[in-house]
């Protein structure tokens, strides 16, 4: 009972309870390991922040429980687009982070690598979302939802910047891809 409990303190400690991704704390140790592994190799990393454009509609129209059930597909879409030994979170709300770690060659290779990656995502989460809905009193019924996401995308190896610094970055190339009209990826500059 208490290896059970201790295990239920650290999932709740370190994941997202609606999507069980990896949750912002989590994702921190892991973006510390990927800076330690990129130190000693030699190998580039990517972070990329998105953001989902229109999401907070289905919130208002349909109520939460319907933009729970999209953003667990949301997560289990981007699980699908990266690697094993890539990094899924959960950053907040409708807000993601994939961080992917040993990217290939030099900085150029690494860029083109994340950015295929970053399209690979940015088309599987264009796709429509069929979401079964359930209000009390009422019949299940299925609705087609459209969303898309913001990327913003920087690279990172080693110690170069802080973990806070990466975030930051993407976050803003994350707004920068926003202002270019959504549903677009962009690199940090």
């Amino acid at each position: 009972e208490r290896k059970a409990a201790e295990s239920e303190i650290n999932n709740l400690a370190f994941y997202d309870t609606l999507t069980q991704l990896p949750n912002r704390r989590m994702l921190n140790v892991r973006i510390g390991q990927a800076m330690a592994a990129g130190k000693r190799s030699g190998l580039y990393g990517a972070l990329m922040f998105l953001d989902l454009d229109n999401f907070k509609p289905l919130n208002d129209i349909y109520g939460h429980g319907a933009g729970d059930l999209l953003l667990v597909e949301v997560a289990r879409r981007l699980i699908n687009c990266v690697r094993e030994v890539d990094t899924v979170a959960r950053f907040g709300g409708d807000e993601f982070v994939v961080m992917l770690s040993d990217l290939d060659g030099g900085k150029t290779e690494s860029a083109a690598q994340a950015g295929v990656v970053a399209e690979k995502i940015r088309i599987a989460l264009a796709e429509p979302y069929l979401l079964a809905i359930k209000h009390e009193g009422e019949a299940e019924r299925a609705i087609e939802h459209r969303c898309a996401a913001s990327i913003g995308m920087v690279l990172f190896i080693g110690h170069e910047a802080s973990a806070e610094d990466i975030i930051k970055w993407a976050d803003i190339a994350m707004y920068q891809a926003k202002g270019n009209g959504r549903n677009s990826i962009r690199f940090f500059e």
